[in-house]
């Protein structure tokens, strides 16, 4: 999977990734390959990638949007 996290000042990942966790609003959730088509809001809190060298790294977010879509994970989030 493709993954590309943004902030308004600086674009903070770009890279193949296994796995994503991300801060729902709604509640934390997880994505894997071939996941289905969503559109998410996130809250404040950590977003956990592994990437395919299976290491895993934590960005801390403030809030956003994520958008999934035929293996191409976008996150839109504040600062």
């Amino acid at each position: 999977m493709f993954l590309e996290i943004i902030t308004p000042e600086e674009k903070v990942f770009e890279g193949d990734v296994q796995s994503v966790q991300l801060p729902g609003t709604e509640g934390s959730f997880q994505i894997l390959d071939n996941h289905a088509p969503v559109v998410s809001t996130l809250k404040k809190g950590n977003l956990v990638l592994v990437d395919t060298n299976n290491e895993s790294k934590e960005i801390e977010v403030n809030g956003g949007v994520v958008e999934v879509n035929s293996n191409h994970i976008i996150v839109l989030a504040e600062g």
